[in-house]
């Protein structure tokens, strides 16, 4: 199970290189983050609010842990 902090932490700190999305599994949507630079930093912004509202899972589907 992944940490809910953990991904949040990465998320801030190197979520617009994808590093973030690396550490829940999505190893594709990583990538394409990388290349758009965390989306423009939309995306980037999105998958923080999600990790932090805890509506982010892990490519297996599980929640993450707090």
């Amino acid at each position: 199970m992944k940490s809910k902090t953990t991904a949040l932490i990465l998320s801030i700190l190197l979520g617009e290189i994808g590093v973030d999305r690396f550490y829940l599994g999505y190893v594709g949507l990583g990538i394409l983050k990388l290349i758009t630079v965390g989306g423009f930093g939309i995306w980037w912004l999105i998958d923080i609010i999600m990790i932090a509202t805890g509506k982010m899972t892990d490519k297996a589907g599980n929640a993450l842990a707090d």
